[in-house]
């Protein structure tokens, strides 16, 4: 393209990634500002923002870069990015998707698996040396054939659903539409899918529209002997209600890669055996995250030459 680009980088990104982002401006001739730039008279010249979908776009930076004209994100989600504020201001947004589907499934299955069959709470045990005092743990719960509630319905729910079936589970899911193209079934009330479900998989977008959709009605009809897995968004459930549920056994477990206020997890969670914590790592393998990196080299580069990206969020 004959315009000129000025890329502003609003957060740390691995190494690699950051040493490719560095020479694909340099070959651009568009100047890079790193992390912890004060863009200052530049932040009128920055027109393309990179950043990850955990850190986003607030609309008060959007505000600050009157030449914006592109947000390039790694990551799937865009909850984190005011997208209204860049629709008024003609700002495209990319993200990375499709690339983390698999890993994402994969992980979704190794949290249901831990939390039903109790392995994390049962390796602490051994490490502990409990095994030897007072023997091995009470008998835990099966997941074949069971009942798998997804809510969401797009590619990452999809991938887990496919996974189910390798464990004979019966899958229903409710999104805010039915995809009748599909071959599991669209419950229309997220209340009646947990009076019916055995697991509930939060794997739909965060924001606004979903914030707390899993609520403490929801978790009160999963009941006792059901188990709530979330590696979707934090806000989607609503954390409080989830901490009192487990604390009272109105619930049988939770596995969580993600939680309300990240980094930050709730002293009564760490303080059950019934729940498995990970720290974001969904999408966490170096053949995924070196994906999610060339896919968004790929946007920004295609929309630094072309004016356009490579996949488009919406």
């Amino acid at each position: 393209m004959s315009a000129i680009h000025c890329v502003l980088q609003s957060v740390p990104l691995p190494p690699a990634l950051e040493q490719q982002l560095s020479a694909a401006c340099a070959q651009r001739g568009a100047p890079l500002l790193p992390p912890g730039s004060d863009p200052g008279d530049s932040g009128d010249h920055v027109t393309v923002l990179v950043t990850h979908a955990s850190a986003g776009a607030s609309a008060d930076m959007i505000a600050q870069l009157p030449a914006l004209r592109a947000i390039c994100s790694l990551g799937v989600g865009l909850d984190a990015i005011d997208l209204d504020a860049a629709a008024r201001r003609g700002i495209v947004v990319s993200n990375t998707p499709d690339v983390l589907t698999e890993c994402v499934a994969d992980l979704a299955m190794g949290l249901l698996i831990d939390v039903a069959r109790g392995i994390s709470a049962a390796d602490r045990l051994v490490r502990r040396g409990d095994w030897a005092r007072s023997g091995p743990p009470g008998p835990a719960t099966r997941v074949s054939g069971k009942r798998l509630a997804l809510l969401g319905m797009g590619r990452i729910a999809q991938a887990i659903a496919t996974r189910a079936g390798g464990f004979r589970m019966e899958v229903r899911y409710h999104s805010r539409s039915a995809k009748p193209e599909l071959a599991w079934r669209h419950e229309a009330a997220l209340a009646q899918l947990a009076d019916w479900a055995d697991f509930l998989v939060v794997a739909c977008a965060g924001g606004p529209a979903t914030h707390h959709l899993v609520s403490a009605q929801v978790l009160q009809r999963l009941g006792p002997r059901g188990f709530l897995v979330n590696i979707a968004r934090g806000c989607v459930v609503d954390q409080t209600a989830l901490v009192a549920a487990l604390q009272q056994g109105a619930l049988a477990g939770a596995a969580l890669d993600v939680f309300e206020d990240e980094p930050r997890v709730p002293p009564e969670l760490l303080a059950l055996d019934n729940v498995v914590l990970l720290p974001h790592v969904g999408s966490a393998t170096r053949e995924t995250r070196s994906a999610m990196a060339l896919l968004l080299l790929d946007n920004l580069q295609s929309f630094l030459e072309h004016g356009e990206l490579v996949t488009p969020a919406g």
